[in-house]
């Protein structure tokens, strides 16, 4: 493992990795002496036992009691970061200590592991918001909800409220299993290969709180989907299972693994394996305990699993699978089919049970507390007592009989949810960015969200032209929550020179993608040198590139082939 090899990164330039000159920190190579801070205080003591001193303590002595180190390290493991301090610049992000850009307030993420709610569940989520949020909510691509301006006093109270109907922020962020990403459409979609939703919650149940996989190296995600469009972006999760017919063994999953983005993106690799439906959770769990025991701790910026992957490769990786953490080895199964059809679920289509299921596009993931409390009223006085949040930042209402669509149509819209939305509305996502994120750069979602508005004005009228969304991903700062380099046009917050002065502004992503309706195989997308947008200027770049390609396109020719294969002056 030590000695020079070639590394491949799929989507990116082949790189030599070096020997390296230090141990990487894996706990059966290694020892589990810990190398850096992170590593320390996760020894130190599990971050699950966090809660008991913000019941007891923290919510009662306010935000000075807590300990420095509960607070920017243990408090993730129950959905909590500290939130950006108002009035400071993205120039400042990378000057300042965490304590100096933190305020007193907290982000809570609510997990919701495979997008599944409750009207009953989604209106006690729009109240907590309304009574102790500031009537906040974000949705975010991986079917989470994360509120804003949480005080810690009230976090007991709200734990309590979601308790009460099932739900809960356990490892939503931290070292840890984070949510499992599912098919929105799992159980009701008419072409859906199986239902994954029991693997879902097997997962769930057995393995979220468990305090033997509560210290990883990194964050770990997971995506599981039964339907064609392989709607859960599972080449850039940590493990991955996708719905496929074995010739001999039936319907099962095809499984994948290390796949991550951020600074340096890398698409997972299939394995070669088939999983049958009831071995998933103890192959998930096989995956999961190789990335705790083998997995690099040693530096932060290669402890995710895509690093192990890249340096033993799917065959090294599968064997340990198959000879330390299995009872027994696995079937060789086929690939995945192409997806087929657009993985978002926007718009109006049949169950399988003949009933509809609604999918609706906010305005770049951004709602509030009164929404969400008025969508569940709006969806059970249209006879339905489900929602699903997708990876996509959309919703669907579940269950509506044929004869009340229009009607909760017509709701939606009143809302600000639009099941007829346009193009660059549907295609269109942003991470939280600088209004709350203490990472980021730039803002996003103001900034996405009028990008919108103005390309709907210059184009609408090219819609029928342009045929189906192209994807316009928004992020504050290099880590890629928006996941920009599988966007069609993808942004990345940082300061930029433009004409001689540092602003507030964009790097460019073209032609990234996941595999589905516009390309082959998934793929990362081009950078195209010098070329900076300013934070203004999201809409200007957008339509003068979009045009570009309407003009140059081959007969058929996706936004994407057209981007990798265009020249760089047509690019900018």
């Amino acid at each position: 493992m030590s000695s020079d090899t070639t590394t491949p990164v799929r989507g990116a330039r082949t790189r030599t990795a070096r020997v390296p000159t230090k141990p990487h920190g894996q706990w059966l190579v290694d020892g589990t002496e810990p190398l850096n801070a992170n590593e320390e205080f996760k020894a130190a003591d599990d971050g699950l036992n966090v809660r008991a001193r913000i019941e007891e303590v923290y919510a009662a002595g306010g935000f000075s009691s807590i300990d420095p180190t509960d607070l920017h390290g243990r408090f993730r493991w129950w959905g909590l970061y500290t939130q950006r301090k108002p009035g400071i610049d993205g120039g400042r992000t990378a000057q300042l200590e965490p304590h100096e850009l933190e305020d007193e307030f907290f982000m809570l993420r609510v997990r919701v592991d495979g997008g599944q709610l409750t009207t009953a569940q989604l209106r006690v989520i729009g109240e907590i918001s309304t009574a102790y949020a500031r009537d906040t909510a974000d949705l975010t691509d991986r079917q989470n909800i994360q509120l804003h301006w949480v005080r810690i006093e009230d976090v007991p109270e709200i734990w309590r409220r979601l308790e009460g109907v099932g739900l809960s922020t356990t490892e939503a962020c931290g070292d840890v299993p984070r949510v499992v990403l599912g098919s929105p459409v799992a159980g009701i979609a008419a072409d859906e290969l199986i239902d994954p939703t029991p693997q879902i919650r097997e997962i769930a149940d057995r393995f979220i709180g468990d305090p033997t996989l509560a210290n990883l190296p990194r964050k770990y995600k997971t995506a599981i989907t039964g339907h064609p469009s392989q709607d859960v972006v599972h080449e850039i999760n940590d493990c991955g299972f996708v719905a496929v017919e074995h010739p001999e063994l039936g319907i099962g999953y095809d499984l994948w693994v290390g796949g991550a983005l951020a600074a340096v993106p890398r698409l997972g690799e299939r394995l070669g394996a088939f999983v049958a439906p009831e071995r998933v959770a103890d192959v998930w769990h096989g995956v999961t305990q190789i990335f705790r025991d083998y997995g690099y701790r040693r530096l932060r910026n290669k402890a995710r699993l895509k690093f192990l992957l890249a340096d033993w490769g799917p065959e090294r990786f599968r064997e340990v699978l198959e000879t330390e953490y299995l009872d027994e080895p696995l079937p060789d199964g086929p690939p995945a089919p192409r997806p087929q059809g657009q993985g978002d679920h926007v718009g109006v289509h049949r169950q399988r049970d003949g009933r509809f299921y609604v999918g609706a596009a906010p305005l770049v993931g951004r709602v509030s507390g009164t929404t969400l409390t008025g969508l569940a009223d709006l969806a059970e006085q249209h006879g339905s007592g489900r929602i699903r949040t997708t990876p996509y930042q959309k919703l669907l209402v579940l269950d509506v009989p044929e004869e009340r669509v229009p009607s909760l149509v017509v709701g939606l819209d009143a809302l600000g949810l639009s099941a007829r939305p346009s193009l660059f509305r549907r295609g269109t996502i942003a991470c939280t960015g600088i209004e709350f994120c203490k990472l980021a750069i730039v803002e996003t979602k103001v900034n996405a969200a009028e990008a919108i508005r103005a390309l709907e004005e210059r184009l609408g009228a090219l819609e029928p032209e342009i045929g189906r969304p192209i994807t316009l991903h928004v992020n504050g700062c290099p880590n890629s929550c928006a996941r920009i380099q599988v966007a069609d046009i993808g942004l990345k917050g940082q300061l930029v020179t433009i004409d001689g002065a540092q602003v507030p502004g964009y790097q460019v992503h073209l032609g990234g993608g996941l595999a589905g309706v516009d390309r082959e195989e998934a793929g990362l997308g081009r950078t195209v040198r010098g070329l900076k947008v300013p934070a203004d200027g999201i809409a200007d770049y957008a339509e003068r590139v979009i045009r570009r390609y309407l003009a140059d396109r081959a007969d058929g020719e996706s936004f994407a082939t057209w981007a990798h294969r265009a020249d760089e002056e047509a690019l900018r």
